[in-house]
C-alpha cells in the first residue's frame, strides 16, 4: 500500500519548490496542503528572516544555488515578492483532481522559481499552467471561488495548529519535518513505518 505525506507549502518558498521536486521522486501519495506562509508565520510567532536580515539573505541565495545544483533544478527566480503566492495555492485548490493539483503545482514553482516569470495577476497564474500543456479554464472558473478561498485559509489555520512555522513542512502521520534538508529523515521515518506495518 502507497505511503501518504502532507505537504504544507507556499509558493513564495524556493525551498518548497526543491522539496517538492525530490517529493515527487519518492513512492509515497502526496496531500498537498498549499497554505499562506506569512499568515502561518505571523499566528505562531515567526519572522521571516530571509526577507528581513541581508546577511540571511544572501547566504540564502548561496544555499539555494547548492541545493539546486545537488538536485539538477535549473534556478532562475523572478522576485518573490512579486508574485501573488495565495493565488497560486488557490490555483493548486481549483485543481479537479490530485494529479492535476500536482501538475499544476510543478509548473507554478517552475514558472516562479526556474523560468524566472513573474506571476503577478491571476491571467499570469493561468498562462503559466497553459504554458505547461495544461487546461487553464477549469482553474479559470474556479480560482476566485468562495470555497476555494475558503480552503486555504482552512488550510494556514490548520498548518499553524499543526505546529508549522515555515515552507515546506512535511508531515508523515503526526510528524513534522521542516525543510526541504530533513527529507532523510521524512525516508526514514516512512521505512520505519512500513517496516512496523
Amino acid at each position: 500500500m502507497t505511503q501518504e505525506i502532507e505537504l504544507f507549502y507556499d509558493f513564495r518558498s524556493p525551498y518548497g519548490y526543491l522539496a517538492f521536486t525530490q517529493l515527487r521522486d519518492m513512492d509515497v501519495a502526496i496531500r498537498l496542503r498549499p497554505m499562506k506562509i506569512l499568515t502561518v508565520m505571523d499566528k505562531v510567532g515567526n519572522v521571516p528572516t530571509t526577507i528581513t536580515c541581508a546577511a540571511k539573505g544572501r547566504y540564502a541565495r548561496a544555499d539555494l544555488g547548492r541545493w539546486a545544483a545537488r538536485y539538477g533544478v535549473t534556478l532562475n527566480p523572478s522576485d518573490m515578492r512579486d508574485n501573488d503566492g495565495d493565488a497560486c495555492s488557490r490555483a493548486v485548490l481549483a485543481a479537479g483532481t490530485p494529479a492535476e493539483a500536482g501538475a499544476i503545482t510543478l509548473a507554478l514553482y517552475r514558472a516562479c522559481w526556474s523560468e524566472g516569470k513573474t506571476l503577478t495577476t491571476n491571467d499570469d497564474i493561468l498562462s503559466a499552467i497553459a504554458a505547461a500543456g495544461l487546461d487553464a479554464a477549469p482553474i479559470a472558473e474556479r480560482i476566485d471561488a468562495a470555497d476555494v478561498v475558503a480552503q486555504l485559509d482552512a488550510n494556514t489555520e490548520e498548518a499553524a495548529g499543526r505546529g508549522v512555522f515555515g515552507s515546506p513542512s512535511v508531515f508523515v502521520g503526526d510528524t513534522l519535518f521542516f525543510g526541504n534538508d530533513r527529507l532523510d529523515f521524512v525516508r526514514e521515518e516512512l521505512a520505519r513505518l512500513e517496516e512496523a506495518a
